[in-house]
C-alpha cells in the first residue's frame, strides 16, 4: 500500500500504460490475491504485535520492502529520479502520507481494535478521495458520486459508533481514530500523487517506502529500541509485511493497473474489508459486533454508487481508462 495507494486512483500519467485491454485471466488472479493479501494483512499486523512495538512493526514492513524493491531498481537497472524540488517536494510528502504515518497509526490502532475494525476502515479510502479530488485534481462531484460519499461516511460513522464521544479516556476510540485517520492519509497521498510529476512507478513506490524507512528507523530507536528475534510467528508475520503486501503486492499493483486499467485496479477495495473480516473470525477468533457488519454495507453501497458509472463500462462494454 504504497505511491497511490490501495484505491486504484493512480494517475495515468503516472504509470505509463498502454491502452487498457479487456482484462485477462491473469488480471483477475492478479486482483484475486491482492485482496487476499491486503486484507490479511491487518490479521498479520496484529499477530506481529503480540511481541513488538507499533512502531517496530511500521518500520520493519517499511525497511523490508525498501530493501526489496531498492533490490529489484538495481537488478532492473532502473535510474533514481534526478528532479527538481517541485518534484521532492511532492515525493516526500507522498512518503510521508503512503508509508510512514498510516502504516505507524494502523498499527498502533491495532493494538485496542479487532483487525477487522482496520480493514474497514480501509473500504472507505476511495470516499476520502472524491471529495479531495473534487476541491484539488479537477474531478466534479456528481450527485451519484456525493450520494455514495454521503453513504460511506453515514457507514463509517456507524462503524466507529457512538463510544468515540465518550469521555472517559478510552484506548479503542483512539485506535479507531487512528484506524481511521490512516485511511484519510492514504487518500491525501493519492490527491498528491495525481498532481505529482510525472516519475517511474516503480521508483516512487521505491521512494516512498526508503523515505518511510528513514523517517521511523530513528522513531523506532527512540520509542522502542533495537528489536531482536521474538519467536518464529511474530518474527515470520515481520517478514511476511515487509515483502507480501508492501514489497510484492505494490509491483503487482502497477503492473495489473498497466494491463488492465485503474477501473479495474479498484475492485480490491470491494475484497480487502471481506478477508480482513474473514481471517479476523476464522483465525484470530475475533468477536465481531453487529455495527461492523451494517457499517461494511453502509460503505461497500456508497463505495458502488460512487464508481457505478465506471463499474457498467468495466463489466458491460470493457475497461475504458
Amino acid at each position: 500500500m504504497t505511491g497511490c495507494g490501495r484505491d486504484g486512483h493512480c494517475p495515468a500519467r503516472m504509470v505509463t500504460t498502454r491502452m487498457a485491454q479487456n482484462p485477462t485471466t491473469a488480471n483477475w488472479a492478479s486482483i484475486g490475491l491482492l485482496g487476499i493479501v491486503w486484507g490479511g494483512t491487518f490479521m498479520i499486523v496484529s499477530i506481529a504485535l503480540r511481541d513488538y512495538g507499533p512502531v517496530t512493526v511500521a518500520c520493519a514492513r517499511t525497511t523490508l520492502g525498501a530493501a526489496a524493491l531498492v533490490l529489484l531498481m538495481r537488478v532492473t537497472g532502473r535510474r533514481w529520479p534526478t528532479g527538481n524540488r517541485r518534484l521532492w517536494t511532492f515525493l516526500i510528502a507522498i512518503s510521508l502520507l503512503s508509508t510512514a504515518l498510516p502504516f505507524y497509526l494502523l498499527s498502533w490502532g491495532q493494538q485496542y481494535v479487532p483487525s477487522a475494525f482496520a480493514g474497514i476502515s480501509m473500504a472507505a479510502l476511495p470516499l476520502f478521495v472524491l471529495p479531495l479530488a473534487h476541491v484539488f485534481a479537477d474531478e466534479p462531484l456528481t450527485f451519484r458520486r456525493t450520494a455514495g460519499v454521503i453513504m460511506g461516511f453515514i457507514g463509517a460513522a456507524v462503524l466507529i459508533g457512538p463510544g468515540i464521544f465518550a469521555a472517559t479516556g478510552d484506548r479503542a476510540a483512539f485506535g479507531q481514530l487512528a484506524c481511521v485517520t490512516a485511511a484519510l492519509s492514504y487518500a491525501v497521498a493519492a490527491i498528491l500523487t495525481r498532481r505529482c510529476p510525472p516519475i517511474d512507478p516503480v521508483a516512487l513506490s521505491t521512494i516512498t517506502l526508503v523515505v518511510g524507512a528513514i523517517v521511523l528507523i530513528p522513531a523506532m530507536l527512540l520509542a522502542e529500541g533495537v528489536p531482536g528475534w521474538a519467536g518464529q510467528t511474530s518474527g515470520f508475520a515481520i517478514l511476511f509485511l515487509g515483502l507480501m503486501p508492501t514489497a510484492l503486492a505494490a509491483l503487482l499493483r502497477v503492473q495489473v493497473i498497466r494491463s488492465a486499467g485503474p477501473v479495474f485496479m479498484t475492485l480490491v477495495n470491494y475484497q480487502v474489508p471481506l478477508w480482513s473480516m474473514v481471517f479476523g473470525v476464522l483465525i484470530l477468533s475475533e468477536a465481531l459486533p453487529w455495527r461492523f457488519f451494517v457499517a461494511l454495507a453502509l460503505i461497500m453501497t456508497g463505495l458502488a454508487l460512487s464508481q457505478w458509472g465506471a463499474l457498467l463500462r468495466l463489466f458491460g462494454r470493457g475497461i475504458k481508462s
